[in-house]
């Protein structure tokens, strides 16, 4: 009897670890089919101008450079936060603009689907800065940050891309510790391909040049440890642990808001990023890793700002999507396209 009993028991559970692994493989496969039809779908984001009430087809990271910088905000729900933020943006850059005539810049709000006065907010600067310099994209329903994120770099014109949060968690002036590290890394890169003997890049654009700066807050973690909850060290601690087995060692802060990255580099990325939400970061790792892009991790100043929507199911949404990395890209069933 006892025996019996083992054996229906067993049964069942190869049943549900089957039933399990077929519902993640199905849901992977589908991921990749999307991201295929998204790939070859004509673009139809656009932007809205206030002032003329006209909609106007946005520009796609395959086109030529316009401006210097792009910065890209994904919004969703920051009526409140997002003011602030924009306020020490646009003054930062204006006066960066004033010093600099070279100094180009465009800054890219994508409304998320926002249900509060989010929209409102983002087109107020839009009036006061005009539509070369704010522009709003608006993606109707919420989808995540990483689809936020994901629009915003595909339709700006920036030779550099930084993407940064709406909290205004870090200061906008870290920008310059990213920007010069990129410089430095292209730098590099022309020398070696120079000595190697490769074709005379000397008059290659930045933009052409393949890198990607990652800001970062592990500088920071013994202050974080000391002052968080027990739990919530646990939680961190595992949840590295969980990214560096999906992703591999190299970042050791992939989810802090604040990352450059080239238009060259922007290019191959975010027309390969499947994760819509909260880990699309950690498959930009991947991705830099596989595409052999150049990245480089940099201390930024952080500062914990009220409003966080991160909640217990956003971590578990988190290590659902750290599968999904697995699964998708290590079965194959996710190709990389270069």
């Amino acid at each position: 009897m006892g025996s019996w009993w083992w054996s229906l028991l067993l049964l069942h559970a190869s049943v549900v670890v089957l039933s399990v692994a077929a519902f993640f493989l199905e849901f992977v496969r589908k991921i990749g089919c999307k991201h295929s039809l998204e790939r070859s779908a004509a673009s139809d984001a656009f932007f809205e101008d206030p002032n003329s009430l006209n909609k106007v087809p946005c520009p796609t990271i395959f086109d030529p450079a316009e401006k210097y910088i792009s910065l890209i905000i994904p919004a969703f729900n920051e009526e409140h936060r997002l003011p602030g933020a924009l306020v020490e943006t646009m003054n930062y850059l204006q006066q960066r603009s004033a010093a600099d005539k070279s100094f180009t810049y465009e800054v890219l709000i994508v409304d998320d689907g926002s249900t509060d006065k989010t929209s409102k907010v983002a087109f107020g600067f839009v009036r006061k800065y005009k539509i070369d310099r704010v522009r709003v994209i608006l993606l109707g329903r919420n989808h995540g940050k990483g689809e936020a994120i994901r629009k915003g770099m595909l339709h700006s014109r920036g030779e550099l891309l930084l993407m940064l949060d709406a909290d205004g968690a870090t200061k906008v002036t870290d920008l310059e510790k990213l920007e010069c590290q990129i410089h430095m890394l292209a730098k590099k890169n022309k020398e070696i391909k120079s000595l190697s003997g490769a074709s005379d890049d000397s008059s290659q654009k930045l933009s052409d040049i393949e890198v990607a700066a990652f800001g970062s807050r592990a500088h920071l973690e013994k202050q974080a440890l000391a002052t968080r909850k027990w739990y919530r060290n646990f939680l961190m601690k595992g949840f590295h642990l969980v990214v560096l087995l999906a992703a591999g060692p190299g970042i050791r802060d992939t989810q802090c808001g604040f990352k450059m990255f080239t238009r060259a580099a922007a290019q191959k990325l975010f027309t390969n990023i499947r994760l819509k939400r909260w880990c699309f970061d950690v498959e930009l790792v991947y991705l830099c890793k596989h595409l052999n892009i150049p990245m480089i991790e940099v201390s930024v100043n952080w500062s914990e700002i009220p409003g966080s929507k991160v909640r217990l199911t956003s971590i578990i949404h988190m290590l659902f999507e750290l599968v999904l990395i697995r699964l998708g890209y290590g079965l194959g069933i996710w190709k990389v396209y270069t």
